[in-house]
């Protein structure tokens, strides 16, 4: 079973009964050793909503949690020094470099983004001088980023392997092929600081709703705000942290690559509590620039390409936005009209 479209639970939230969706969790040791059963039902759950809980508290994962750890803490310093520290280099690429409060649509109508976010791409960490803040340049903070991406590199490439294997993938047509160690891509570490806003109030509010890019999102999230809409519901509703867990969800150039039969689940993030900053860590893991799928229009194109364009749509205005195919921001997932 995945996400249940019949939810008893609820939550008050700007004065209404916001549903909670419950979701699968998967065991990431178990992924490890690929059993059987965990296998089958890590694809029930990528082709049926496209999210699902991944259990790390076992040997296999607890690393990976403290990694966590120390990767908030980095934040945290990181975060609080002056603007111009942050934005030493502003946004060097899409997939690199950091972005203030308000450089994107809002979570909300008539609203900007409500968070400023670092970005350390798995490529750009490899190098001998990364082009990242000279305040991110410590030894130790070096060290905690590497381990960061290693770690997460090392989990959701343990995902497509299982995902390969459930789906009788075989040789040159395993999706680990076209997300190779030593090819270019765009995967990145987002590190992402919701500073306090009130919906009815403020005018820089949460994300906007969206899929994901990526072939595979990796998030650590310890904080309420994230809300998704599953396949054939009309509603959002939040998703509750969960102890030793990670939430991942399937992007879209995994959908593609699977041959639209996996879901990218819309999702955004909305202010929960008014008065607290919020932090999330997640990695994007992105197919090789030259891979080739057939996107949500039917085109045959690289993944360097749907990124870029789709990167352009989440930066660009809302009437920009209005114009493009709905393709384009929800990865050829049906938009159903919304309730709320």
């Amino acid at each position: 079973m995945g996400v249940s479209t019949e939810v008893p639970q609820t939550v008050d939230w700007q004065g209404q009964k916001v549903p909670i969706y419950p979701m699968e969790t998967i065991d990431f040791g178990r992924l490890l050793s690929q059993e059987p059963a965990e296998v089958e039902r890590l694809l029930r759950c990528c082709q049926k909503e496209g999210f699902f809980y991944l259990d790390l508290k076992g040997i296999d994962g607890r690393r990976m949690l403290e990694d966590q750890q120390q990767t908030l803490d980095l934040m945290h310093r990181f975060f609080e020094k002056p603007l111009e520290a942050k934005n030493e280099f502003g946004l060097v690429s899409p997939h690199l470099g950091y972005e203030p409060v308000g450089s994107r649509t809002g979570g909300l109508p008539n609203t900007r983004d409500g968070y400023e976010m670092i970005k350390v791409s798995r490529d750009e960490i490899q190098k001998g001088n990364p082009h990242i803040p000279e305040i991110l340049k410590t030894s130790p903070d070096l060290k905690i980023l590497e381990n960061a991406i290693a770690g997460s590199n090392v989990i959701t490439k343990t995902i497509l392997s299982a995902l390969s294997t459930a789906m009788g993938l075989t040789g040159a047509a395993r999706f680990e092929n076209m997300h190779r160690n030593d090819r270019l891509s765009t995967s990145t570490l987002a590190m992402m600081h919701y500073i306090p806003s009130d919906p009815s109030v403020d005018k820089t509010v949460g994300h906007q709703k969206h899929t994901d890019i990526s072939s595979l999102t990796l998030l650590f999230a310890e904080q309420w705000g994230l809300q998704i809409r599953p396949p054939g519901t009309r509603e959002f509703g939040f998703v509750e942290p969960k102890q030793g867990c990670a939430i991942v969800n399937v992007g879209d150039s995994l959908r593609f690559a699977s041959g639209h039969t996996m879901m990218s689940c819309i999702h955004r993030v909305v202010p929960y509590d008014f008065t607290e900053h919020r932090y999330s860590i997640a990695y994007f893991l992105r197919a090789e620039n030259e891979s080739m799928f057939t996107d949500s229009e039917g085109r045959f194109i690289t993944a360097g390409q749907w990124h870029d364009e789709k990167f352009f749509l989440f930066k660009a205005a809302p009437e920009i936005q209005a114009t493009a195919p709905p393709s384009m921001l929800y990865g050829g997932m049906r938009v159903e009209e919304e309730s709320t």
